[in-house]
């Protein structure tokens, strides 16, 4: 946890609306391995990291809610008696989509305050929408006695960028920012919910996190394009979600859909198939078998479910070539964003000022670096900072 942005939130708090708040930290997150299975109620692997939102928040002496977007230097007021989602409305969206979802299930709200920044870097893949949202839910439910239980927290922060971000996300963002545990990550089983925490420790080697700075424009449309293809041929195929799919059923109906599609599914397959099988050898502390399936996942990702860019692809390619890295994969949902390296401890310098070296020089503009800590999910800070 940042103590400095902590102390910085609820000061600028204080001097705002003179009274003191609650205090929430909400972690981003990473994923080891299962990019766009959630959605389609497969496996995922993440853990939340020491990256984080924090919010302050209390109650309002008016009749509006007040929300200050730190890091943003924005400011926004709405009424609780009529909210819809803002075109273009950018952290707005995710806030008063947060309050529309507790409102519909029919919990009181009154007017409140809202101090929140972070440490996340927007547009990474480190999931910050789903930090803020987690953590506006989050204080809400403390400051007004909702008793949602986390879970129905989690299900409102999803359901938040579902109707006003207009993303159809899967669910394991705001579960890994939610329930994330200090030093492990979590297998996510995305239809049941059930989640089996591993303890991380790669034995001589350290998750390296590489942003390529870029966000490419339309990702959040390919993102539900591709949930909608995976919906048609699951539907094709009679199941609820392709994680109930195998290869050889996808086979069977290939004449009924176009090629892309059918690659598509079969990435996504195969996807579910790599995160047990990473489980497997997380298991026997097999970090070499660990990195090869990072790399194949990437491959999937390039080729079958065309979500990559030349950025992303150009990192893990020098990954590839590193003596030291046992293994990379873009991580997110695409076209941008981060990758995630497995590397050697020894390598990691040389590895990080090596590849920042090759990426200036190839699109003429920084890469940057990452080192990060599995850290605990949602939670209230306690005011002696």
């Amino acid at each position: 946890m940042n103590i400095s942005l902590v102390q910085n939130i609820k000061n600028h708090y204080n001097s705002r609306f003179k009274h003191v708040p609650v205090l929430v930290n909400s972690p981003g997150r990473i994923n080891i391995i299962g990019e766009h299975t959630d959605y389609n109620q497969g496996f995922v692997f993440p853990g939340a990291i020491n990256k984080s939102i924090v919010a302050a928040i209390g109650k309002s002496s008016n009749e509006l809610c007040s929300v200050y977007a730190f890091d943003n230097n924005e400011f926004y007021e709405f009424s609780l008696n009529s909210i819809s989602p803002i075109k273009k409305g950018g952290w707005r969206n995710y806030v008063i989509g947060v309050v529309a979802e507790i409102q519909k299930k029919g919990l009181k709200l009154e007017p409140f305050n809202v101090v929140f920044g972070g440490d996340i870097p927007q547009g990474a893949g480190l999931s910050s929408s789903a930090a803020l949202e987690n953590s506006i839910v989050f204080g809400l439910n403390e400051i007004f006695s909702l008793n949602l239980t986390k879970m129905e927290m989690v299900h409102i922060s999803q359901k938040a960028e579902h109707n006003f971000a207009g993303v159809k996300c899967g669910i394991m963002d705001q579960y890994a920012s939610m329930f994330g545990i200090t030093d492990s990550a979590l297998l996510l089983d995305c239809k049941t919910l059930e989640a089996t925490p591993f303890k991380i420790d790669f034995e001589g080697c350290q998750i390296v996190l590489i942003n390529t700075n870029v966000k490419h424009a339309l990702v959040d449309a390919a993102y539900n394009d591709r949930r909608e293809v995976c919906e048609k041929v699951a539907e094709l195929l009679n199941v609820d979600a392709l994680r109930d799919a195998t290869e050889t059923d996808l086979i069977k109906i290939k004449s009924q859909i176009l090629e892309s599609e059918y690659q598509k599914a079969l990435y996504v397959i195969q996807e579910n198939r790599r995160v047990l099988e990473a489980a497997k050898q997380m298991n026997v502390n097999n970090i070499m078998a660990l990195g090869n399936i990072l790399f194949e996942s990437h491959y999937g990702l390039q080729k079958l479910y065309e979500v990559s860019c030349k950025e992303l692809d150009f990192l893990v390619e020098k990954a590839k070539l590193s003596p030291g890295v046992l293994g990379a994969r873009m991580m997110g949902g695409g076209f941008g964003g981060c990758t995630i390296n497995l590397v050697k401890m020894e390598s990691v310098q040389e590895f990080s000022k090596k590849t920042a070296e090759l990426y200036k020089n190839e699109f003429g503009f920084d890469c940057s670096i990452y080192f990060v800590e599995l850290s605990q999910g949602t939670q209230i800070v306690s005011n002696k900072f």
